[in-house]
């Protein structure tokens, strides 16, 4: 009767104790939601102050994300019990956000996605609430592809840039890892034409002025006796060498010619007389 009792005790003690296993990424593929306990350690700005806290993160893939669309990625946290955030010494004044952030791997150019929640003030000490509403997280793809998406940190502050309280993930291995995917959207860009202007014709065209031919007047000709004597245009020298003398002229020649032929004689009686 003692062994089937040892043996019925011992197989209740291995119905309870499971061996332990590492911690690895778990894959949802398929999966449009996500919850992860995601592991914090967040930091109070100007204080040593640092706190664990463990925040539940559920997030919700966009169904239908297109390249050069805003999408969004819904955020929603709940805290594990005992690891809630706690207000500084000196409170948290109204105003306060949450700036909650996914990283985003795979997928070219596109590396996160944050959002904001808005909270109220805070008193000293007290639990810093998280956001009932579920947070968009927006960001937008230049590229189309398939990537993978975690939870990553949360901030508390005014704004994104000057936060109060950050809150870093220290377990980002054991997080759930699950797959967006960003489509072209199916369209078809068609490349924009560029106006070009086109080159001014200059048409030249050629205007031939007839300019007034020199009409060479060809030199009158006289008949004199026998002899053809040229009469030279008006304009030309009028010296005894060349040119016309004209009638008077002629006559004026033809007296002096005769008045030295009389001389000449009356030289030559004389010489004989004498």
């Amino acid at each position: 009767m003692l062994l089937p009792v040892a043996a019925l005790a011992g197989g209740l003690v291995l119905s309870f104790w499971h061996p332990a296993h590492a911690a690895v990424p778990k894959v949802r593929d398929g999966s449009r939601v996500a919850t992860d306990v995601v592991e914090y350690g967040c930091a109070t700005t100007g204080t040593p102050l640092t706190q664990v806290v463990k925040v539940k993160v559920e997030l919700t893939m966009p169904v239908a994300a297109t390249t050069d669309q805003q999408m969004t990625i819904g955020w929603h946290g709940t805290y594990v019990d005992g690891f809630e955030l706690k207000a500084p010494a000196e409170g948290l004044t109204d105003g306060l956000n949450l700036y909650a952030y996914a990283s985003i791997s795979g997928i070219t150019k596109l590396t996160s996605a944050t959002g904001v929640g808005t909270l109220g003030a805070v008193s000293a000490g007290e639990v810093i609430p998280l956001p009932t509403d579920v947070v968009g997280l927006k960001t937008t793809a230049s590229n189309a592809g398939t990537g993978t998406v975690k939870p990553a940190a949360i901030n508390f502050g005014p704004l994104p840039t000057t936060p109060s309280i950050k809150c870093e993930v220290h377990n980002p291995g054991d997080l759930t890892t699950y797959t967006l995917t960003v489509t072209g959207g199916g369209q078809t860009t068609t490349p924009t034409p560029t106006a070009t202007s086109p080159r001014p014709t200059h048409t030249v065209t050629a205007t031939e002025t007839a300019s007034a031919t020199a009409t060479e007047t060809e030199p009158e000709a006289e008949a004199v006796g026998n002899t053809r004597v040229t009469k030279t245009p008006a304009g030309a020298a009028e010296t005894g060498g060349g040119g016309d003398v004209g009638p008077d002229g002629r006559i004026l020649v033809l007296t002096g010619s005769l008045l030295l032929l009389t001389a000449t004689t009356g030289l030559l009686l004389r010489r004989r007389r004498g």
